[in-house]
């Protein structure tokens, strides 16, 4: 069994549902302990949900460190799980890593307890091939990623702000990949801003709908002209922002009845191109147009971040096409990830993975072929960053 895919079963073993880490942080910061890191242990959050996150920090060192400048790159990501569903859907347990049919089985397998094996082992291997490089490298794992995300990763950067920290790069270990490790990798994300919009009535009898107001009937035109909306029209690295609706609330549970209020959940999924005060702008200009008596309550998920092709992007693409032959799609799709924390304070971040067709599901699992390749990646960027710092 090699190093890594032994790292990877003992992480699935500790069944760390969201923000319980269950011990994996512990496993790794010993892990890296002994190649010379620094490892703090931040908690956040009230008691009986603390959430654990581990900034472990190995400073470049020795004559190569003295006689060039230093870089700082951070391997990021999260300890935590989702729930697994249904036990007995399950055709093994979740938290026993099992390999059957040339795949690893378990909660975590793919999103993502493999890529921080993979991260460890391709540290520990590029360390001791290269003791005083003049890279620094860094750890920061959360177990709040999969949860409301409030105490993790966004706690640490705040942390790292204060001390005056500089990171240079950032790789994430979502799952990014579609069907081989390295086929796609995330070089930015989408901006999420979410509204629950309210518009109010007059509740009254459907029988009399001249003596009510049905507010169902006043929204439908302005709903109407804001799905025809064109918001932008992305740009070479992001598509166009998309807003979409999610729930439509109103009634009293009879029949017989006009609402007084209807309330709708919204979502913008955006790109560099707006901006959350511009969408709230033009979408709260047709509500006035219409001349909707209405509340709206806003709630911004992430901000978009792009890392253009350069430093970070070519050692990665570099390191893939040498470990693997594929030619890399950059790509800004998907969901948010924590990657929209640390671009606040990292300039270049990027997210790659293994394949995530079965994160989230029931018999969750990762190819056992995809393991060592994505190590080797990690490992091969190392050396890549650490070529360009030579003296």
């Amino acid at each position: 069994m090699s190093s890594t895919l032994s790292l990877a079963e003992q992480l699935i073993a500790r069944a760390s549902l969201t923000p319980d880490d269950a011990g994996c942080q512990d496993l790794i910061a010993a892990r890296l302990a002994a190649l010379g890191f620094v490892c703090e242990t931040i908690s956040s959050g009230p008691a009986d949900l603390r959430v654990t996150n581990l900034w472990a920090k190995r400073s470049a060192s020795g004559a190569k460190a003295a006689a060039t400048a230093t870089e700082l790159i951070v391997f990021a990501g999260h300890t935590d799980v989702v729930p697994t569903g249904p036990l007995d859907q399950w055709h093994s347990d979740p938290f026993t890593p099992t390999q059957r049919d040339g795949k690893l089985y378990g909660r975590g397998a793919s999103d993502m307890k493999t890529s921080l094996a993979a991260f460890v082992v391709a540290v520990e291997e590029f360390v001791a091939a290269q003791p005083d490089t003049a890279l620094s490298i860094a750890f920061l794992l959360t177990s709040d990623e999969e949860g409301p995300a409030t105490d993790g990763t966004v706690v640490v950067c705040d942390v790292l702000k204060q001390r005056g920290e500089r990171l240079d790069y950032c790789i994430v270990g979502e799952p990014t990949s579609v069907q081989h490790t390295g086929d796609m990798i995330k070089n930015g994300r989408r901006g999420s801003l979410s509204g629950r919009l309210t518009v109010k009535g007059q509740q009254g009898h459907i029988a009399y709908p001249h003596l009510a107001k049905n507010p169902i009937h006043l929204l439908a035109p302005a709903l109407a002209q804001l799905v025809g909306m064109v918001w932008d029209q992305g740009n070479p690295f992001f598509p166009p922002t998309s807003w979409q609706v999610s729930n439509i609330h109103a009634g009293t549970g009879a029949s017989n009845v006009i609402p007084g209020a209807i309330v709708l959940d919204f979502n913008f999924r955006f790109s560099t191109e707006s901006t959350p005060e511009a969408l709230q702008t033009r979408l709260q200009a047709v509500l006035d147009q219409h001349a909707l008596d209405y509340a709206i309550s806003w709630t911004v998920g992430g901000l978009p971040f792009l890392t253009a092709p350069g430093t970070l992007v070519d050692a990665v693409l570099a390191a893939i096409k040498l470990e693997t032959g594929l030619d890399t799609v950059l790509s800004t799709t998907g969901g948010t990830s924590d990657g929209r924390f640390i671009a606040n304070i990292c300039p270049q971040v990027i997210e790659l993975g293994p394949p995530n067709a079965s994160i989230h599901q029931i018999d969750e699992h990762i190819a056992l072929a995809d393991i060592e390749p994505l190590k080797n990646i990690y490992r091969r960027v190392l050396e890549n960053l650490h070529a360009r710092l030579r003296p």
